[in-house]
This record gives C-alpha cells, sequence and structure tokens, in this order.
C-alpha cells in the first residue's frame, strides 16, 4: 500500500505483531523506513522473523523490546488497536521518548498524498458499522466503482496495493482506531449511534468514548459530508463541537429507495438506518436510486450478524454472534415480532457480561418465547429474565441452549443466538462462537 520511498530516511516502533502488526512492519520496510518492532508472544516474534524474511523487511526491520532508548528519536510507535493505551505501558515510554503513539489507519493517512487519486469513506459507531461498511462496499462495486474494504474489517489496509486512480477506500473505524489516528480526513465520514461500550478504555468513561468517535469529524477539519443519527447529533456536544458548524446529513431524514421487505439480509429497524447512512454516502459518490436499490436487493450480509444458518422444520436458526453488547442485541430482537400465535424468538444469551442490566434489550422482550442462558453470565441473565419472558432455561453451555430450543421452537420461530456479551468466557472470539452454533444447528439437520 504505502508507495515506495514515501517513507524513507524514517524510523518507526510497532507494538504487535498479529496480522496488522505484520502487515505495517512489511509495509513501512518496502516504503523506506526502519522499524524495530515487538510482541510479548514469543510465536508472534516468531511469524513476524519469518514474514521479514520472506519479503523485503528483512535489511529493516528489528525485533527487540521496545523501550525510551530504542524508541527515542522514531517518527511514531505504530500500535496495535488491542493495546489498551490507557494504561499500558507504552503509553509512558511515548511521552518519556518525545515520540506519538499512531496506528496503521494514521501511516495510510500520511501516505495518500503520495497514492493515485481517490476518496475515503469513514464510519464508526458503536453498532452497525461493519454491516454499513460492508453494506457501502457493496453498493460500489455492484455500480461499477473500485472500492477497497478495510479498517477494522477485511484485511489491513497497509497490505493491499493502492487502488488505481478514482478509487474509493470504505473503512470501517473503532474508537481504538481513531484514538492512533491524527490526519485522515475522510470526505465522507459516519457516525451511526453511541451508546456505553469499551468503557474500560477511556479514563473519562462515556463522555471519553464518545469524543474518541467524534474525532471523525473533527479530522476533516471543516470539509466532507458528515452523516450521524439524530440521537447522537442532539445529545451529545462533543459530536456537535467536531462538525464545526457544519449542517450533517442526518440519517432518520435519509429517502431509502425500494421496500426493506426485498432486502433480506437488512431485517429490522437497525438495518433501516444502517442502510440509509449508507444511502446517503454513496449517493454522494454519485449513484442513482435504480443502483442503490439493486444492491440493497443483492446484499449478503456479515457473517455472524443477523446470518441466517438454516430453516428446520419450519424453524429459522440465526447466527448473531457479533452481538457483543445489549445495545447491539436489541436490534435482533427487535426484528422478529410476534406472529399469530404469539412471540417467536428463542434467544439463547450469556457470555462475559459488559454490564449487568437489560439495557436497550428490555423494549423487545416482549417478542421473546423463551430464553436459554449460557456462559459466565447465564445465572445473572436468568434473574433478569424471570417473570419478564414465558420460560427460562439456565442452560449453561450453548450445545445445550441449542438442544433446548430446537426442541421447543414451532414453525414459524426463531432460534436467536444473540448474546450480548463477550464471547471470551468460553470461545476464542465471536467468529468461534458463531461457527459453533452454525455446526450445531447444521448437525440437528442431519440428525433429523
Amino acid at each position: 500500500m504505502l508507495p515506495e520511498t514515501v517513507f524513507a530516511g524514517r524510523r518507526y516502533a510497532v507494538l504487535g505483531l498479529a496480522r496488522t502488526g505484520i502487515a505495517t512492519i512489511c509495509a513501512l520496510a518496502k516504503a523506506g523506513a526502519s522499524v524495530v518492532a515487538w510482541d510479548r508472544n514469543e510465536d508472534a516474534r516468531t511469524a513476524a522473523l519469518a514474514a521479514m524474511g520472506a519479503g523485503e523487511a528483512g535489511g529493516r526491520c528489528v525485533i527487540a523490546e521496545l523501550t525510551v532508548e530504542s524508541v527515542r528519536g522514531c517518527d511514531g510507535i505504530v500500535v496495535s488497536p488491542g493495546v489498551p493505551i490507557n494504561r499500558h505501558p507504552i503509553a509512558d515510554i511515548a511521552r518519556a521518548a518525545g515520540v506519538p503513539l499512531i496506528g496503521d489507519i494514521e501511516l495510510f493517512a500520511q501516505a495518500r498524498p503520495a497514492l493515485p487519486p481517490h476518496r475515503v469513506i469513514g464510519i464508526t459507531g458503536t453498532n452497525g458499522k461493519s454491516t454499513t461498511t460492508a453494506l457501502i462496499h457493496h453498493l460500489l462495486e455492484s455500480a461499477g466503482h473500485d472500492a477497497r474494504l478495510g479498517g477494522n474489517i477485511g484485511v489491513p489496509v497497509l497490505s493491499t496495493e493502492p487502488l488505481a486512480a478514482g478509487g474509493i477506500y470504505v473503512l470501517e473505524l473503532s474508537s481504538y482506531q481513531i484514538d492512533l489516528t491524527r490526519s485522515l480526513a475522510c470526505e465522507i465520514a459516519i457516525l451511526l449511534n453511541l451508546s456505553p461500550d469499551h468503557l474500560d478504555r477511556y479514563d473519562e468513561g462515556f463522555a471519553g468514548y464518545a469524543v474518541s468517535k467524534a474525532r471523525l469529524f473533527q479530522m476533516q477539519r471543516g470539509h466532507g459530508l458528515a452523516i450521524v443519527d439524530r440521537a447522537t447529533l442532539t445529545g451529545i456536544g462533543s459530536v456537535a463541537r467536531a462538525l464545526d458548524g457544519r449542517a450533517p446529513v442526518v440519517i432518520e431524514d435519509v429517502a431509502v429507495p425500494g421496500a426493506q421487505a426485498d432486502w433480506p439480509a437488512l431485517q429490522g429497524p437497525h438495518n433501516l438506518g444502517n442502510a440509509a447512512a449508507a444511502v446517503a454516502a454513496v449517493r454522494r459518490i454519485g449513484l442513482t436510486d435504480a443502483e442503490i436499490e439493486a444492491g440493497l436487493k443483492s446484499f449478503p450480509g456479515l457473517p455472524h450478524r443477523m446470518e441466517r444458518v438454516a430453516t428446520l422444520r419450519g424453524v429459522l436458526f440465526v447466527n448473531d454472534s457479533k452481538a457483543t453488547n445489549p445495545a447491539s442485541t436489541a436490534p435482533a430482537l427487535a426484528a422478529f415480532a410476534p406472529e399469530d400465535h404469539g412471540p417467536r424468538i428463542h434467544w439463547i444469551v450469556g457470555g462475559l457480561p459488559k454490564g449487568d442490566t437489560l439495557g436497550e434489550m428490555e423494549a423487545h422482550l416482549g417478542n421473546v418465547a423463551a430464553a436459554y442462558t449460557i456462559g459466565e453470565s447465564g445465572v445473572m441473565f436468568a434473574q433478569l429474565l424471570e417473570g419478564r419472558v414465558p420460560r427460562v432455561t439456565r442452560s449453561e453451555l450453548m450445545a445445550e441452549a441449542v438442544r433446548a430450543a430446537a426442541a421447543a421452537a414451532r414453525p414459524g420461530d426463531v432460534v436467536l443466538l444473540s448474546p450480548a456479551c463477550a464471547s471470551f468466557d468460553q470461545f476464542r472470539d465471536y467468529e468461534k462462537r458463531g461457527e459453533a452454533f452454525a455446526s450445531m444447528v447444521h448437525s440437528l439437520g442431519e440428525a433429523a
């Protein structure tokens, strides 16, 4: 991605050698920079050495622990978004050495003047980022535009070749990535919504989290299109200040062509908002309503996000493992209204909790026929839901919950994995949790 020699003579440190870190050291070396890199995990260091030996980084990168002395004089310390910079020692090291903490997105931003002319669409928010980012990318490609998916979704942006002139980079940006970005001036910036999340990373709590998200608008420096939902615009002062007097497009005011019933992968009121944000963005690019409507109909959706796994004996099984907090699960519960025989949803909920209340989910409990609680938070959710939904089953393990839900569900019902929790109590990540659910469902079909 980084043009050759664009960082010639510069020196960087890189902390974190997973996929993004390895892509970063290889791209920096190819662009003429020298690099000192580190990861506390020995296997990650070994993988980085292998990648360096196979590519162009071998002569320009060394693996060494990052200290004040080893990073002094660097142009930046490129930190993995997974590093909690509010409490990690690297923050003190950077301050003592007088070196900024940045991320791979900031390197991309700094290299933009040397890339072929292009535009950037940046998408952030607490929930809906991945769906909206993937939808924008799909709409653009379906209409014949050269577009690249990156950031917090897809492949690391520095691991790809630059787009040709006229290309469009569509970047999902977490608050962690924005924290490490200083100069990404998006032609189109989208803030979908804000609710408390990741507050362990912000010493100021929700206010600090909101300021982080709002910086996507602030980095536009008064230029470019800003798209935001009404509640965030009117209710959070840091967002209004970041707009610097500009009038944004309000998501709820966007007219979306076609009927939502015709978009199989975009059901539920939350997805109507995601679609509206995407429509506002691609209209600015120049897509026609006919192109947009066709793209909405053909959008395949994302794995683990309201993913329809199978229909068995008239029961729909939905994998929403990506819902890792109550605000993300609430739209999934809202997407399946009761039918003639009453509430439809057999809800599998639980994992590593991010709070101790039902939060936004409470408004949609009328759609739930039964809840099956799992994981570390299983007892908590069982206590919160007893008497609030017709039936609560304490399952502990997801396999037990899937079997119980499948046995109880009737034709027209939905078995919904939407945990409202992180996965780390029982699974490596939400992807593994979703894959396990899908495998269990397919096993039910084979046994039928």
